[in-house]
């Protein structure tokens, strides 16, 4: 097997992920889908202290777009993206539907599924299909729209409407319509939401499905562990190593070493080869550049964990900390809000990881925050974090 550098992955997973390449004077429908189809799924969280997750990986690449053109893509035809479990909850180009047709049909035998929905669907199977039937009679519908639901967000405040689309969305029987205008899902039935080339396409097997997914997620990474690789859209080690196995045998993957790293990677055959990146980016906690927080370690030398669930007092970065991508390290991390009644994008805290040169560091993270803030409409930004680097960091927001 080759050896490479851990330097040498790093500039090959960058590149991967799209990072270091020339941003578009204007970014479109044509970019959004090049960069969707690229890193493989948008992963979505409700979290909306500066702005939701699945709206981050296309600015941190890009720069600055119009967020109703991500809204447009899974609404204006030709539609461009559907929501599934892929990488948790994920908006995902369309044409892959039916890769996740397999998953689907797991779920239905409550496979796969939080152990909770699955004894509910077993319980309750005419309610269930009752609550489809309603969609398909009534649809568009959204659970508050159901009767029974009381409107609770928690799992174990869901009304039965809630969990019976729930489980209906996982099974593949409805799938997302839109989103309202506080976030909830509006349900329909996949025939009336979905192209009808791509509702009309072939089912894949099982194996090919999760082949073409591996290949996805290596293509997506440039080169990755056997759990990185698995890891990118959630399959189990029965089902992933397989079809690993299968795909170097194929000439797809091969087998490599990296520097530094325990465990064999996998080089896909069409990464780009590794070249200096010139790279400067925001990223979400949920980028897939760092979502796996052993390859953000392995590949950054980056510990990080979110910590919303971290009691405040013992949060040691903040509540919703975005690391800062500077070339080709990871080199601060800022606590961001989007304070909207005053206008402004809040640094609530920021931190400079060892061995980063601080100047530099405050002069390119104060450009970057600058244009987030003009990004989300904000008027500027404010840090009102007293540590050494947010001082400094202030002192350059001033200069820009």
């Amino acid at each position: 097997m080759q050896t490479i550098t851990n330097l040498q992955a790093r500039r090959i997973a960058l590149l991967a992920q799209g990072f270091g390449d020339a941003s578009p004077k204007a970014v479109g429908r044509t970019q959004l889908l090049k960069t969707l189809r690229r890193i493989g799924l948008f992963q979505i969280d409700s979290v909306n202290v500066a702005v939701r997750a699945h709206y981050m990986p296309l600015f941190s690449r890009m720069g600055a777009y119009p967020q109703a053109l991500l809204e447009s893509a899974g609404k204006r035809r030709p539609r461009a993206t559907f929501e599934y479990w892929a990488h948790e909850a994920s908006l995902l180009p369309v044409e892959d539907q039916p890769l996740f047709r397999w998953r689907m049909e797991r779920a239905r035998n409550g496979e796969g599924i939080y152990s909770g929905l699955a004894r509910f669907g077993e319980e309750k199977k005419d309610f269930i299909k009752s609550v489809l039937q309603r969609v398909e009679r009534e649809g568009p519908l959204t659970c508050s729209a159901i009767e029974g639901h009381k409107g609770q967000a928690g799992w174990w405040e869901w009304s039965d409407a809630k969990r019976a689309l729930e489980w209906l969305f996982w099974a593949g029987l409805v799938t997302t319509h839109s989103r309202g205008t506080n976030f909830e899902r509006i349900y329909d039935v996949p025939e009336r939401v979905l192209p009808p080339e791509i509702a009309a396409t072939d089912t894949p097997n099982r194996q090919d499905a999760q082949r073409q997914l591996i290949e996805k997620a290596a293509r997506a990474l440039g080169v990755a562990t056997q759990g990185d690789l698995r890891d990118y859209y959630r399959l189990s080690p029965a089902d992933a190593y397989p079809r690993i196995e299968e795909l170097v045998e194929e000439g797809v993957l091969e087998p490599i070493n990296v520097r530094g790293w325990r465990n064999t990677a996998y080089l896909h055959r069409d990464a780009r080869k590794p070249r200096p990146v010139h790279a400067r980016a925001l990223l979400a906690p949920f980028d897939p550049l760092i979502w796996e927080r052993s390859r953000a370690e392995r590949l950054f030398g980056f510990h990080y964990r979110i910590e919303i669930y971290t009691p405040a007092h013992k949060r040691q970065h903040g509540y919703y900390v975005y690391p800062f991508l500077l070339g080709e390290s990871l080199v601060a991390r800022v606590d961001l809000k989007a304070d909207r009644k005053a206008g402004v994008l809040l640094v609530q805290n920021a931190s400079l990881e060892a061995g980063a040169a601080a100047e530099e560091t405050a002069s390119a993270l104060a450009e970057s925050l600058l244009e987030m803030s003009r990004w989300l409409g904000l008027s500027g930004v404010c840090v009102a974090g007293e540590r050494d680097f947010c001082l400094l960091l202030g002192h350059a927001l001033d200069r820009a």
